[in-house]
């Protein structure tokens, strides 16, 4: 793959993340009087920042050096992520557990989730768009893939793989809340990479409903019976475990 590709897609992502940082700062300032259509913009806002920016670093999985250039991108972007989309989860799965400890509103967790969803169908659309532009050589032929099979394993063992996931970067999320931003912010792009490192061959390392519907929205319609069980109950039931486990087992231990 050419530099200038790969170049482009690097430029392609940062404008998408500017603008999203405008439209997020706009909707502070603009609609802080309006508690919840606030609190559903900026959840879209954020998502659709990781949605659309992950469907196109997907595209980039085959830079040499493998795995590499793909692991570094996945940090790097991960850093970003977490310093520009501060206050959002941008994740189901990140929503269910405050959700759970009543942190939050069944109402507001159920607002926060629709963003999400909805984010990751606008980031899809809006990337299939500029893919159909051939603006770059990873866009050539990205949108006649159909589904990209993630699923390289029984689905048994995705399931598993993805509940693991989930329920290693849920108790990490608890465990690091007291750390400095500065710092935590790393941890967790850290942790991102090493587990995409060891399962992403294997079910592509989500653990995020939203994001997996967002990257395999074709697999969905195809199986949607097998990708629902691993893509979003999986990592539902990890994050739920979780906040039982940290809610009610530990206090107890302790």
């Amino acid at each position: 793959m050419a530099v200038g590709g790969v170049g482009t897609s690097l430029l392609l992502m940062a404008g998408i993340m500017v603008t999203v940082g405008l439209c997020r700062r706009l909707t502070r300032r603009r609609l802080r009087a309006h508690q919840r259509l606030c609190t559903f913009l900026l959840e879209m806002f954020s998502t659709f920042q990781i949605c659309a920016c992950t469907n196109e670093l997907c595209l980039l999985g085959n830079v040499e050096p493998k795995p590499h250039t793909a692991l570094t991108l996945t940090y790097g972007f991960t850093v970003l992520h977490g310093l520009t989309l501060t206050g959002s989860t941008c994740n189901p799965c990140g929503t269910l557990q405050p959700m759970w400890g009543g942190g939050i509103s069944v109402k507001m967790g159920g607002l926060k989730i629709a963003a999400q969803f909805v984010a990751a169908v606008l980031a899809r659309g809006f990337m299939h768009f500029i893919w159909s532009l051939g603006m770059a050589e990873p866009h050539f032929g990205a949108l006649s893939q159909g589904c990209s099979n993630p699923m390289q394993t029984t689905e048994t063992q995705a399931f598993c793989i993805e509940l693991l996931f989930s329920v290693v970067f849920q108790l990490t999320i608890l465990r690091v809340e007291s750390v400095n931003p500065k710092y935590r912010v790393h941890l967790i792009a850290l942790l991102i990479t090493m587990l995409v490192y060891a399962g992403g061959n294997l079910t592509g390392a989500v653990f995020n409903p939203a994001l997996a519907f967002s990257l395999h929205a074709n697999c969905f319609y195809d199986k949607f019976l097998s990708y629902s069980l691993v893509y979003w109950i999986a990592p539902s039931l990890g994050t739920i475990l979780v906040a039982f486990i940290w809610d009610e087992i530990l206090p107890r231990i302790s």
